[in-house]
């Protein structure tokens, strides 16, 4: 792999993994424009893991908070570590649902997940769910203090499907949190950290996909500047989303989906595997 193809990969997921764009659908993208077809999902889990750094350390007072409140409620059941035990929990049950109805999903559709029709129509699902939350459903008020497992169990689901290249995770978890009825920020925040589990878990049972062959194709230096780039990236495209939710609208990314899924359909060609 060239360099400028690793800077580009990098990019790519950086600025993808937090928008409710689909961040593995854009690397299967650039892999079909460059010409490679990995198998497995390995390099794909391998340049989330920068992006889960990014978010780790971003959200590190957030992250260490619930995890301190976490295991303080077990001696001291105060309401705050209450609240930082409840939504930890919320996390693990969520991580929990998709770790098993994600498997299973994913075992049903393998075999097409990488075509470029099939990332097509779940772009244009994708789309049409955030013109949906964005159009037709008020946004909630509920915050973390007020969540229940019932949010927990959706937005689990919602990441379920989100295994599917084209559904975004960062998309469906907020799209099913407002829908829910929580406030954006909780929402937001409730996905970002959902992603941390969800990628060190992924990582773990992609580690048989991880083959000597697949990493001395791609090469030291361009694995090492596609880690990078994509926490650079990542980073940023925390900040951004935060900051557009604040003030922007969701249907701008449908529109994007939708151009998108109309680009991968009419000009991008199914390529065997590399390696």
């Amino acid at each position: 792999m060239q360099l400028i193809e690793a800077l580009i990969f990098g990019i790519v997921q950086g600025l993808s993994e937090f928008l409710p764009i689909s961040s593995t659908a854009h690397i299967i993208i650039v892999e079909l424009v460059f010409g490679y077809n990995f198998p497995g999902l390995a390099f794909e889990i391998y340049l989330h893991l920068a992006s889960v750094f990014a978010v780790m350390l971003y959200f590190r007072q957030e992250l260490w908070a619930v995890i301190k409140g976490f295991f303080r409620y077990f001696g001291g059941k105060t309401a705050e570590n209450r609240v930082h035990f409840l939504f930890g929990l919320y996390i693990i049950i969520a991580t929990a649902i998709t770790g098993v109805f994600g498997l299973i999903l994913q075992a049903f559709v393998a075999d097409v997940m990488k075509t470029p029709s099939f990332i097509a129509v779940a772009l244009l699902i994708t789309g049409t769910a955030l013109i949906f939350i964005e159009r037709f459903k008020e946004y909630g008020n509920r915050t973390e203090e007020k969540m229940t497992f019932v949010d927990s169990i959706l937005v689990g689901l919602a990441q379920t499907v989100a295994v599917l290249p084209g559904i975004s995770r960062s998309g469906s978890t907020v799209i099913v949190a407002l829908w829910a009825g929580l406030e954006r920020d909780t929402a937001v925040r409730y996905s970002f950290l959902l992603v941390i589990p969800v990628i060190l878990g992924s990582t773990v049972l992609a580690t048989g996909e991880m083959s000597a062959e697949i990493w001395a194709f791609i090469g030291t230096a361009p694995l090492a500047l596609s880690f990078i780039a994509s926490f650079i990236f990542s980073w940023i495209g925390i900040v951004w989303l935060i900051d557009f939710l604040k003030k922007g609208r969701l249907i701008y990314f449908a529109a994007y989906c939708y151009i998108v899924a109309i680009l991968v359909y009419l000009f991008v060609q199914e390529i065997p595997p590399t390696v």
